[in-house]
């Protein structure tokens, strides 16, 4: 058969890393990516980036560490080149604070990310709220720079971007071979899954350079992740909630817990108020799946409902999604051989 086209729907970042990883594993495929929405108008562009994983209930825990793993020793190398600056991604310390001590004191991932260890007694003196605390390194993408370095790779590579709302993915089946889902919280209305759901997330970008080290309460609800150039302040966990207007009485809540946490940002400026819906399941969606209608078949890959894990596991995900497309290929090109004998 001749080059076989693979559509991407989305792009954000799984939808980004997606094709990316799809154009690198199967040079001869012409990859397109699909979406009515680009950086800087992603949920991916207000997502604060850090790699702390978010555990999914429904996903077996070896599998979301090998996908943590893969997504941090692919940023980790781009952290160390000289491409670093124009990726957004950076290495970023400090601590995880809890209130009372965890069940578990040692996630799943503590052996990926860099120096893990319990807080001692005078770190925590901090912190006179909390009562335990995890001190470690991890990476933190910038977001919008991110999402941009990804395109200009994937324009790099030969992939074309369209600006397209795609309503069904049937429409695409006469112009593509294989179709990948990557459609975030979009999947929803897309494929009508109802076990996705929105949890609204507000934070604030703030300019504070002074703060040098993330603050992160256990709970998560609460978290002060320095970038490069902004420091972003959060959050809320609203599930159900589809709103992408911004709340007063939420931005001064999270200002004020996040000036308990660190009371030196009551002198921070510029604050910019973001939204984004986080597109939550159980577990993420990374499966293949042959629609069907009237004879004819269409494959298409999932891999969508991150929630707010995005991007902790994007590049695993991304990898396991383009091995589900070189195998729907190789489906494909087996029957279309048999069809000539």
């Amino acid at each position: 058969m001749a080059a076989p086209k693979v559509a991407v729907v989305g792009a954000g970042v799984i939808g980004l890393s997606t094709a990316l990883c799809i154009a690198e594993t199967c040079p001869s495929c012409s990859v397109t990516v699909l979406s009515d929405q680009f950086s800087p108008n992603t949920t991916s562009d207000v997502a604060a980036g850090m790699l702390i994983p978010h555990t999914y209930p429904g996903t077996p825990i070896h599998v979301q560490k090998q996908w943590f793993k893969e997504t941090f020793t692919y940023l980790f190398a781009i952290s160390n080149s000289a491409e670093a600056s124009e990726a957004g991604i950076h290495l970023v310390s400090g601590w995880q604070v809890f209130k009372n001590t965890p069940k578990e004191e040692l996630p799943f991932w503590s052996d990926v990310v860099l120096g893990f260890r319990p807080m001692s007694e005078a770190e925590l003196q901090k912190f006179p709220q909390h009562r335990f605390g995890q001190a470690f390194t991890t990476l933190k993408c910038d977001c919008p720079p991110y999402l941009l370095w990804l395109e200009k790779r994937l324009k790099a590579t030969g992939v074309q971007m369209y600006t397209r709302k795609v309503a069904d993915l049937w429409e695409l089946h006469s112009e593509y071979n294989v179709v990948v889902n990557c459609a975030g919280i979009g999947a929803h209305q897309l494929v009508g899954d109802e076990k996705l759901f929105p949890v609204r997330g507000q934070v604030l970008k703030v300019h504070a350079p002074w703060v040098k080290n993330f603050i992160r309460d256990g709970g998560g609800l609460t978290y002060i992740y320095p970038g490069i150039h902004r420091v972003t302040l959060g959050g809320t966990r609203e599930k159900e909630s589809w709103s992408l207007t911004p709340d007063p009485g939420t931005t001064k809540d999270i200002f004020d817990r996040c000036c308990s946490l660190e009371p030196s940002l009551r002198g921070a400026q510029d604050v910019k108020v973001k939204v984004g819906l986080r597109p939550s399941r159980r577990s993420v969606r990374l499966q293949r799946e042959v629609l069907s209608r009237g004879g004819v078949k269409f494959p298409v890959v999932h891999n969508y409902g991150h929630g707010a894990g995005g991007f902790s596991v994007h590049r695993g995900t991304a990898k396991e999604a383009a091995r589900l497309v070189g195998e729907c290929i190789a489906t494909l090109q087996g029957s279309s051989s048999r069809a000539k004998l």
